[in-house]
């Protein structure tokens, strides 16, 4: 029999929230190419690992000038949390804008099982040590985690932002047509992929929406100072931004969708110099030291 009593559907104290499978694109240790690389390590210093990833194919004079010129702007790229400078607030931050008269939900509590909720904290202490997020005591906004376990077994603890985004109308910037994506890279004789390491956490919040962004755990009640994943807008902020990085090299050297970045060209002699001028142009890095 269908009952109408919403009290059904509250988790009670004696029922646990199982963690979802996450979605593809959230598996970071998988990988779309199929091009056999190898490894070489950015840094001088042999017990520090700063791992690049390139095509066996290349001839080793190639990987030898490629690795010179990786290592000389190794300060663009980031391996944890902590080498995140972050983007200027003045170039952008993420807002809201929630509809005016919209009443503040605060979500009732999930229950999650004790070696769940372990994983959580583990994941809660590298948000608070990377200063993505801070405690929050009186919240008007309450979101639930959701955990997302990958195939490594390991837990991502994501945000239930629905109701939040309910109150947020639609930022319609465009987001690249993947097609033409594609057929733009065709013809081209080498490409370099880039991936943003934790490309959301790297956009700052507006400061009057940040704490609106606040989340429940069993370890406290927090909110982000960073973009979080999850957020209706969140992706067309970031390619305002990304466009607004790039705008002169836009289907040219560069093409770029949300976090992801492909530098082309046309000869195998002149990558090198397209990746230049990329690294110069767009993160404004000359050198850097390990």
């Amino acid at each position: 029999m269908q009952t109408s009593n919403r009290k059904d559907k509250v988790p009670t104290p004696c029922a646990f929230q199982e963690p979802m499978t996450a979605p593809r694109h959230m598996q970071d240790d998988s990988t779309a190419v199929t091009e056999q690389l190898e490894t070489i390590n950015l840094s001088d210093n042999p017990s520090v690992q700063r791992p690049i990833s390139i095509s066996v194919r290349l001839t080793r004079e190639e990987k030898e000038a490629l690795a010179l010129l990786l290592k000389e702007f190794r300060d663009v790229f980031t391996w944890s949390y902590e080498e995140m400078p972050g983007l200027d607030p003045n170039l952008v931050s993420h807002t809201l804008n929630i509809e005016l008269g919209t009443k503040p939900v605060v979500q009732p509590r999930r229950n999650f099982h004790p070696e769940i909720e372990m994983q959580i904290k583990v994941e809660i202490e590298k948000l608070l040590a990377a200063g993505f997020i801070k405690p929050i005591k009186h919240p008007t906004w309450l979101a639930n985690i959701v955990p997302m376990k990958k195939r490594t077994g390991v837990i991502r603890v994501c945000t239930d932002y629905r109701d939040l985004n309910r109150a947020c109308p639609k930022d319609e910037f465009p987001l690249p047509n993947m097609d033409i994506l594609i057929d733009s890279t065709s013809g081209q004789c080498l490409l370099s992929f880039m991936d943003g390491f934790s490309g959301y956490n790297q956009i700052k919040m507006s400061p009057r929406d940040a704490e609106k962004t606040a989340f429940r755990t069993p370890y406290g009640n927090f909110y982000y100072t960073v973009m979080p994943f999850g957020l209706k807008n969140a992706g067309a902020t970031y390619q305002r931004t990304m466009t607004a990085v790039f705008h002169d090299m836009m289907g040219k050297e560069v093409e770029d969708y949300v976090d992801d970045l492909v530098v082309k060209s046309k000869t195998r002699e002149g990558h090198r110099e397209v990746l230049r001028k990329v690294l110069e142009g767009a993160f404004g890095v000359s050198s850097g030291n390990s």
